[in-house]
């Protein structure tokens, strides 16, 4: 809206001829100033200015919405959305279908649980023909603490889907679906989504991974740099770009150590303390790295934990 053009407004033709001849273009530029700044360059009355800035303002707002319309349009945009089926029956159930687009899903858990392995999975499914039950797209893979391995990636698709890959050359087409970016720092991550957001935009890709986003924060603070504070603008980019190009985003988060008053929740976080009666106390405990900010532009957080030696969502929030 501030883009609008002043000239496509509706202002009378002498107002709007004098914002032209004065370099005033587009709404921004007219809001930008103060009313008595706008009369000293216009050279006009402050009734004149008032009452263009007034339409200009209406014009350029986004009209008023209730709280009904705006529940309405999120279920409509979930409904078109869709969902990548994980083939997990237990966990497409539990989040109606799948990854579900448009969202931010985060995958946390200590190392070695499995993070990359399932990042790999929904990799293979959203590169999947759709005949098969994938999206058939494009994969967007960053791949910050080089964990990605083509080897293993066509060996989770051969062993799921063995009549896709057992075509000839469908391992490569499969695999050539999956970009993989290794940035080395939180500036290159901010490069590669620049990089990438026409793509995303233009519905070319179909699932985003980055893995993982605690590894480009935890690099940041070691120079100083406050973790949520660095990722910002990473955090409104990826949810403006997961509402607008409905592209499910998979994020993986590490664990990190907790302090002594936070209250515990999973079991990978630590032995119980001391005090018996308190239930909800460890004396060492982990919890999901890169703090409340981050926790709050999450959709769904999956969290991953070891039982009896096999991997499993133990728990998921919405």
């Amino acid at each position: 809206m501030a883009n609008k053009l002043v000239r496509e407004m509706g202002l009378p033709e002498p107002i709007a001829a004098i914002f032209a001849a004065r370099n005033i273009i587009t709404a921004k530029d007219a809001l930008s100033l103060t009313e008595f700044e706008l009369m000293e360059l216009l050279d006009v009355g402050l009734k004149e200015v008032s009452s263009a800035i007034d339409h200009i303002s209406k014009m350029a707002s986004p009209p008023p919405q209730t709280g009904l319309s705006l529940m309405e349009q999120h279920i409509h945009h979930e409904q078109l959305g869709g969902h990548l089926p994980t083939r997990l029956k237990g966990l497409d159930e539990a989040l109606c279908g799948g990854i579900p687009f448009g969202v931010l899903t985060e995958l946390v858990g200590p190392a070695g649980i499995g993070k990359t392995q399932f990042c790999l999975k929904l990799s293979v499914l959203a590169s999947l023909p759709s005949s098969f039950g994938g999206l058939d797209g494009q994969v967007v893979y960053i791949d910050v603490e080089f964990k990605f391995s083509s080897k293993r990636l066509i060996e989770i698709g051969a062993k799921s889907f063995p009549q896709v890959f057992s075509m000839k050359g469908m391992a490569q087409e499969m695999a050539g679906r999956i970009l993989v970016l290794r940035p080395h720092s939180l500036s290159e991550f901010t490069e590669s989504l620049q990089q990438i957001k026409v793509s995303l935009l233009t519905q070319q890709v179909k699932l985003l991974v980055i893995d993982s986003m605690a590894a480009l924060a935890s690099g940041e603070s070691e120079q100083g740099v406050p973790t949520q504070n660095s990722l910002g603008w990473h955090i409104s980019f990826l949810k403006s770009v997961a509402e607008f190009s409905r592209v499910p985003i998979v994020v993986t988060n590490q664990v990190r150590s907790q302090s002594s008053d936070e209250t515990c929740l999973y079991t990978f976080q630590g032995g119980r303390s001391k005090d018996t009666n308190d239930a909800s106390r460890y004396d060492s405990h982990l919890v999901a790295a890169l703090g409340i900010h981050w926790a709050h532009s999450v959709t769904i957080r999956l969290i991953l934990e070891s039982k009896s030696g096999h991997s499993e969502i133990i728990n998921f929030c919405r």
